[in-house]
């Protein structure tokens, strides 16, 4: 019996020292990190505010690390292709990904055939920032000259107004989807394949109305060309201080952010997580970063990993339901 235990105990001694010696690597890799080359996956092609995060983030962090920062940007079904591709990548804290509010509604647009779980495959990183959306029309639009009047002529005319959008499932999209479920209002949705062609072709009396971020649209508001009749947060914008909410001009409850965070990978260390959390509050709240953003229009929050996880917990659910309700499709 004496031999036996011995016998055991010489078997096991490798094994041990074996997991120990694991225990000790994985302690090592989260004491030394930052230690080689990381990106930042944009699920955008270059240009707009999501690039200008990443590569924001990824130069001064670059510095602060000691290693290099690559954005990548991966474009595609819907930011699909990027989120996934981060959703699979290794769990190392060296891949991070920009998330936008869009993030929220793929669950319900997507459904089973989403590739990824948004909530059990990411661990969110930080709450970056926000801005809010406006509510133009053409200024030539007959017998319509705020929210009110709007709400009534899309009331006595369903579908006789379109409104744009940079495609189904878009912040843009989701806020007049949530404004047409809460007014009872109907229009028609013409998708667009970016801010840009929206606005042009909102120029050009292809569509009468169009929710966007506030600083794609302030060039043509200060040129007389679009009129802002709303904008969709619980405050006044900056850019825009002579506009209403929604809220204010007869839609009480209504409410769009249009936040702008990072996630990484599930399964990341959390003294990883911390550490990169850190560093890149400590990026955003530099004055000059502030002050950059705030001149697109963004204001910066530079939350904790857990405040940004709240949000997101809090923004799918109320996401599914609209997209859910209006029976919005991927087109």
């Amino acid at each position: 019996m004496t031999f036996t235990k011995r016998t055991l105990l010489r078997l096991l001694a490798p094994l041990c020292l074996g997991l120990t010696g694991l225990m000790l690597v994985g302690t090592a890799s989260a004491d030394d990190y930052p230690s080689k080359p990381a990106r930042i996956i944009v699920p955008y092609t270059p240009g707009g505010f999501n690039d200008t995060l990443a590569r924001t983030v990824g130069d001064r962090l670059s510095k602060v690390w000691k290693q290099s920062v690559v954005v990548d940007n991966r474009p595609g079904g819907n930011t699909v292709l990027g989120n996934n591709l981060a959703a699979k990548a290794p769990a190392d804290g060296y891949t991070m990904l920009i998330t936008p509010l869009p993030f929220s509604a793929l669950p319900a647009l997507y459904g089973a055939k989403l590739p990824y779980n948004a909530t059990a495959d990411f661990q969110p990183l930080v709450w970056a920032g926000y801005t809010q959306n406006a509510l133009v029309i053409r200024p030539d639009l007959p017998g319509v000259s705020n929210l009110k009047e709007l709400i009534d002529f899309a009331k006595k005319n369903p579908g006789k107004l379109n409104y744009g959008s940079t495609g189904s499932g878009s912040s843009n999209h989701l806020s007049m989807e949530l404004f047409m479920s809460m007014t009872g209002t109907k229009m028609t949705h013409v998708p667009y394949k970016g801010s840009a062609p929206a606005v042009m072709a909102m120029l050009g009396g292809e569509i009468d109305v169009l929710f966007d971020n506030v600083p794609n649209l302030m060039q043509q508001i200060k040129a007389g060309k679009l009129k802002p009749i709303a904008v969709t947060g619980t405050e006044r914008a900056a850019l825009l201080p002579d506009t209403p909410t929604v809220q204010a001009a007869g839609v009480p409850g209504y409410e769009v952010i249009v936040w702008f965070g990072m996630q990484m990978p599930a399964g990341v260390p959390k003294a990883m997580v911390d550490r990169a959390n850190k560093d890149i509050v400590a990026i955003l709240k530099d004055p000059e970063v502030v002050k950059q953003f705030r001149d697109q229009g963004v204001e910066v929050v530079a939350s904790t990993p857990e405040a940004f996880g709240q949000l997101l917990q809090k923004e799918i659910p109320k996401w599914t339901k609209v997209v859910n309700d209006a029976g919005v499709k991927i087109e």
